[in-house]
């Protein structure tokens, strides 16, 4: 434990003094709700507009923790590989399930950080919900969900992109676009039929989906994505993509070095 809580306190300690680590992840969130709050929800009548600036806060704040996932995840890693520091801890006696455990925990408590910063703000927007006590925990838990599936891709970002800014903007490319045709960036029914299933398959946009159904209804969320059939895959999908990242990790990028 003495191993895994040292990783966490430095990746932590990362991720919160660099300041475009704080801007990509919680400022550039923030900048699109602000936006999403006044620009994006004109002509909508005054009674709707709560659930409307709910409905803008909700993708963002899951679009928050995609970018922890996937660029800050592979940023570190990428940071250490560059200081020599994964060849230094592999002479040592310590376990790359430990280093990773400790990474893992680490942009979980920051993921947590980020989407309660836009969760804030979006309420100080006007931004607001109505579900009960039981739905709010399910949302928590396709947050969760959406953490792990972020984590995983990050992963296979940070040991097959060496770089640290190769890490970063693989990450942050992969997560804009994958947002942007999934329907978190635009609405579910505005979507082709492609990209409709799509949007069901992905994890992350799937949990977006499960989130915004259980914490503002499903008129908002476009459909009802809390069928057994996608329930089940979101949670089956999004535990193989940390399942793949944590053996690339531990199998290629550890030994690599």
């Amino acid at each position: 434990m003495i191993q895994v809580q040292a990783v966490f306190k430095k990746t932590l300690k990362e991720f919160l003094r660099q300041r475009a680590t704080l801007f990509w992840t919680i400022g550039w969130p923030i900048i699109w709700v602000v936006l999403g709050c006044f620009a994006f929800v004109s002509g909508i009548p005054e009674e709707a507009l709560p659930q409307a600036r709910g409905s803008v806060t909700i993708p963002m704040m899951v679009f928050a923790l995609m970018i922890a996932g996937m660029a800050n995840l592979p940023g570190s890693i990428g940071h250490d590989r560059e200081r020599k520091l994964l060849l230094k801890l592999k002479s040592m006696p310590i376990s790359p399930w430990k280093d990773i455990l400790g990474r893992f925990l680490a942009l979980s408590i920051f993921s947590f950080i980020a989407i309660a910063m836009v969760a804030i703000m979006g309420y100080v927007l006007g931004a607001r919900i109505a579900c009960s006590a039981e739905n709010g925990l399910k949302a928590a838990g396709f947050l969760f969900v959406a953490v792990i599936a972020s984590a995983g891709i990050g992963m296979l970002v940070g040991t097959f992109i060496k770089g640290v800014q190769g890490a970063i903007m693989t990450g942050v490319s992969f997560s804009v676009l994958s947002a942007a045709i999934s329907g978190m960036m635009i609405p579910y029914r505005m979507l082709p039929n492609v990209l409709q299933a799509f949007s069901r398959i992905y994890p992350l946009s799937s949990a977006n989906s499960s989130a915004i159904y259980l914490l503002i209804g499903e008129e908002t969320a476009g459909y009802n994505p809390l069928n057994y059939g996608q329930v089940l895959a979101t949670f089956l999908l999004s535990l193989l993509l940390f399942t793949a990242g944590l053996l690339a990790y531990t199998k290629i990028c550890w030994n690599e070095e």
